[in-house]
């Protein structure tokens, strides 16, 4: 557990590392903790915490080796869904705060928000994946190549979150853009969401529906041959599509009323918060029990898809994710921080996030066999996070040479 401990130190020196205080005094308050550079550097804490999420689901860091008889980096394994609430927060605040202060913002929001942000360069990360499983001989049936490079299935298991993003931005413009009422725009964007959370809950995990009742239990690939079968293979096939995805709505609400939620926290500030730390504690509590009573794989206990249970689940992230990027915001009026590492991640955490599944399987030999050791398991972290940002350099030039070339957006010098 030596190399947990040394991780968990790192991670909270960053947070540390040029972090600002406002005083313990009631009346002072950073008044710029939700201006873009700040929350980019938020972003970029959140970039670094998915990253090490992804690796802590590697099996040798949830195995028990050797005389430690424990997992790795148990702290992320189950955290990465708050990290990417901070994303959708942040998206929810941004657009919201950009359509009250730019004018015609609507005009150009398909293009520049959907078109060059998002659409582009997920189909730029489909052909270098494709290249990617190619150079590794995976072995995959000619209608998954075709719907790969579609998007209808993922190239790579990550890239779900352009495409949630991507249909929230649609939302967001055919509301917020068409229509005057804006109340009626923030019950509909609230409606979608939830809409989405019940498309996974119905779905599952795969197609349970293939087969007779439980058939997934016996699942074997060999006597299937339905590729289409297969876990995290169709859109919203996990919960992990959809259960980050209220924290945007919390964000738009936010930035709306934002003056007037800062004036109510002025006031006995430091009780306020201590209430929403227990609130957020309580919650998560809550959902935990929630989780091993219900739970979002209740496929695997026999009664079939267990829909009602991951409705019951979702239901109860849903307040759980809320209370906790409302408290991350508030906390940041008296604490924030910004560093080397927090500006550079916060720059470059979409690419980070696209490329770190290549990263994360071309380093797996380092830790191959049944006893790898701390040393080696070291060593991977630091070359997963290496390769990841090498990479993520490389996918931007590439996403940027796309976009130059089918939307000719050359800039003139």
């Amino acid at each position: 557990m030596y190399l947990s401990y040394a991780v968990y130190a790192i991670f909270a020196a960053l947070i540390i590392w040029g972090g600002k205080f406002a005083g313990f005094k009631g009346t002072r308050f950073h008044e710029d903790s939700s201006s873009l550079e700040v929350t980019k550097s938020l972003r970029g804490f959140c970039a670094v915490g998915i990253i090490l999420h992804h690796i802590s689901q590697e099996p040798a860091f949830q195995s028990a080796f050797g005389p430690e008889k424990s997992g790795e980096l148990s702290i992320f394994v189950n955290a990465g869904y708050f990290f990417v609430s901070i994303f959708f927060f942040c998206s929810g605040f941004g657009l919201v705060k950009s359509m009250d202060t730019k004018p015609d913002y609507f005009k150009g929001f398909i293009k520049n928000r959907l078109i060059k942000t998002l659409i582009i360069p997920f189909y730029v990360s489909v052909a270098i994946y494709a290249v990617f499983n190619l150079a590794c001989g995976e072995k995959l049936a000619p209608a998954r190549w075709i719907t790969n490079f579609l998007g209808i299935t993922l190239m790579n298991e990550y890239s779900w979150y352009p495409i949630v993003a991507a249909i929230l931005y649609l939302a967001f413009y055919f509301t917020f853009g068409k229509l005057k009422n804006q109340r009626l725009c923030f019950i509909l964007m609230a409606a979608v969401i939830l809409i989405l959370g019940v498309i996974f809950c119905v779905s599952g995990h795969f197609t349970w529906w293939a087969g007779p009742k439980n058939w997934w239990l016996s699942w074997n690939p060999s006597i299937s041959g339905k590729w289409w079968s297969e876990p995290k293979v169709f859109w919203f096939s996990g919960e992990w599509w959809v259960n980050s995805a209220p924290a945007l709505l919390v964000g738009m609400i936010f930035a709306r009323h934002e003056v007037k939620i800062r004036d109510m926290f002025r006031k006995f500030y430091w009780p306020k918060l201590g209430l929403m730390l227990a609130i957020t504690v309580g919650l998560c509590f809550l959902h935990g029990f929630i989780g091993m009573r219900f739970g979002y794989w209740s496929e695997y206990g026999g009664k079939g898809p267990g829909i009602l249970d991951k409705l019951v689940t979702y239901a109860s992230q849903i307040p759980q994710l809320a209370s906790f990027v409302a408290t991350v915001f508030i906390l940041m009026m008296k604490y924030w921080a910004s560093n080397p590492v927090s500006r550079f991640f916060g720059k470059f955490s979409f690419e980070t996030y696209m490329m770190n599944l290549i990263a994360i399987s071309s380093f797996r030999f380092l830790i191959s066999g049944n006893q790898s050791s701390p040393g080696m398991r070291a060593l991977y972290i630091a070359a997963v996070f290496a390769g990841t940002v090498i990479l993520a350099l490389i996918y931007r030039t590439l996403c940027s040479l796309a976009r130059n070339i089918i939307i000719k957006d050359r800039r003139k010098s």
